[in-house]
């Protein structure tokens, strides 16, 4: 039978809600504390990013070296990349349809100072296409594992593990090291996200406490649309894509509630992704189709950035009208989507990405200085859309890895109706056992 939880041992994701109230109460009642807890975020956040890396690397190496096909590799990254394209395209159309609906920008006076809007968001401009693909091969992977950089660590990991699985025999010890780094990543995962509530609760704080709530009030229109862009993208396109594929709805949700709640309050998709990972091996999905999908998607598969990206540049054009007379027609908008679909391949490490790609954008398109005053509007809510945008996206590549699997016939639908019973840990135990029996057989 199920065991019963105590009414006082709250799940995480009741202590992460709890932690999300708190500090927008902190944060509208006592804003000056907003600051002093920030601390408390940047801790939570350092932890993460060091378990990435290596959570990253070990789970793909296993995958891969450790009964997977190259073939099947080869055929998933296609696969995965056409996905990708499909998915992100729909985003931009939403967005699309759902700004020239609502015409935020109407009326909006634009009157900001070039040099600080370029100031407050960096000067690393996003990189070209041909950028990223040279900086896709690292040319130190140990420099890549103290950036964080994912998609070089992806990179390196594919053909480290074949070489691992090309070596025969000689490579077993390192598949067994690997395999129990990734096991102790995901453990040392389960204790830094008892710290998750914390710092949960000092980032909406500082927030709130920073942004003011009169900035949901001034901006209401711009913030409305882009969240009613999210939802319209998450019912709609999510809600086809696992109805088509069969994806267990309920079981997923429940997957990855947790995950898009740290990544919603922390606005970081990255600081969920050791969980996310981990939730979508415990639903069925291979290690290796994990570890390949998910990270990837974090340059390839950004689906609220790019709702984020269509709402704010027609924002910014509709606002500009006003002043400069232009006015976009359907072909002019459709031509900035596309630039936006090849620019936006470069935001993976770089930060502020996507208001980056934003004013690189539209310097090209409106009068000078016009972009920088609109952007420099978009910027004094970003924190308040960076919340459902690093939600969305770290959503949409769960989802991916989902979907790749059943597409591959690799998804574990046992395990899936499953999830998170007391019948999950009586088969991982059972799992174990098969997995200590094999290896004394081999040694």
């Amino acid at each position: 039978m199920p065991s019963t939880r105590r009414w006082y041992r709250l799940s995480l994701t009741a202590q992460i809600m709890i932690g999300l109230v708190v500090g927008v109460l902190i944060g509208w009642l006592r804003p000056e504390w907003g600051n002093k807890v920030y601390f408390l975020r940047d801790i939570f956040l350092n932890l993460i990013k060091s378990i990435i890396g290596p959570l990253v690397f070990s789970t793909l190496v296993v995958g891969i070296a450790g009964g997977g096909d190259l073939r099947k590799l080869g055929r998933m990254g296609v696969k995965a990349l056409i996905y990708f394209e499909l998915v992100t395209t729909a985003a931009l159309f939403i967005g699309l349809a759902v700004v020239n609906l609502a015409k935020p920008g109407i009326g909006v006076p634009l009157v900001s100072n070039q040099s600080d809007v370029i100031q407050k968001i960096g000067e690393n401009p996003p990189r070209t296409l041909t950028e990223t693909l040279v900086h896709v091969f690292p040319s130190s992977v140990v420099d890549s594992l103290v950036r964080g950089d994912i998609l070089q660590i992806v990179a390196f990991a594919v053909l480290f593990a074949m070489a691992v699985s090309a070596v025969g025999e000689k490579g077993k010890p390192m598949l067994r090291a690997m395999e129990s780094l990734s096991q102790v990543m995901f453990k040392l995962t389960n204790y830094v996200m008892k710290f998750a509530p914390i710092g949960v609760g000092a980032a909406m704080a500082h927030t709130i406490g920073t942004q003011g709530p009169g900035v949901l009030v001034s901006l209401g229109n711009l913030i409305f649309t882009y969240y009613l862009g999210l939802i319209i993208f998450i019912i709609v396109i999510f809600g086809l894509i696992m109805v088509i594929s069969g994806v267990p709805i309920r079981q997923f949700v429940r997957a990855v509630r947790e995950p898009a709640a740290i990544a919603f309050a922390t606005t970081s998709s990255e600081s969920a992704m050791p969980r996310a990972m981990e939730a979508m091996e415990r639903l069925g999905v291979p290690k290796r189709i994990v570890g390949f999908v998910m990270p990837t998607g974090y340059s390839f598969n950004l689906d609220g950035s790019m709702i984020f990206l269509a709402v704010s540049s027609m924002f910014i054009t509709q606002a500009a009208e006003a002043s400069t007379g232009l006015r976009f027609n359907f072909g002019q908008q459709l031509t900035m989507m596309l630039t936006f679909m090849v620019t936006s391949k470069g935001l993976a490490g770089v930060p502020r990405a996507s208001v980056l790609v934003l004013l690189a954008t539209l310097t090209n398109i409106l009068p000078a200085g016009v972009a920088a005053a609109g952007v420099g509007i978009v910027l004094g809510i970003d924190a308040i859309m960076d919340m459902g945008r690093s939600c969305v996206n770290l959503v949409g590549n769960a989802l991916a890895t989902v979907v790749i699997a059943r597409w591959e016939g690799e998804f574990d639908d046992r395990r899936a109706r499953i999830f998170g019973t007391t019948q999950e840990a009586e088969l991982d135990l059972r799992s174990g056992e098969v997995a200590l029996a094999d290896a004394a057989v081999e040694d």
